[in-house]
């Protein structure tokens, strides 16, 4: 099993660390007349549309 010969220091655990960022979320708009936003290649939650067809009961 490999292990490492010496500790990795502060700077470059840190230096590494700098690159995992977040990021926000794709959204687009619902056909609906409430026009929320919603995840794509998902259902809208509050009219249940999914590509033009609707999939749930609405609320």
């Amino acid at each position: 099993m490999a292990v490492p010969k010496r500790r990795t220091s502060r700077s470059n655990t840190r230096h590494r660390r700098a690159q995992w960022k977040a990021t926000a979320p794709t959204l687009v708009t619902c056909p609906c007349p409430r026009q929320e936003q919603i995840r794509p290649h998902r259902a809208c939650t509050h009219c249940g549309l999914y590509r033009g067809r609707q999939f749930e009961e609405p609320r």
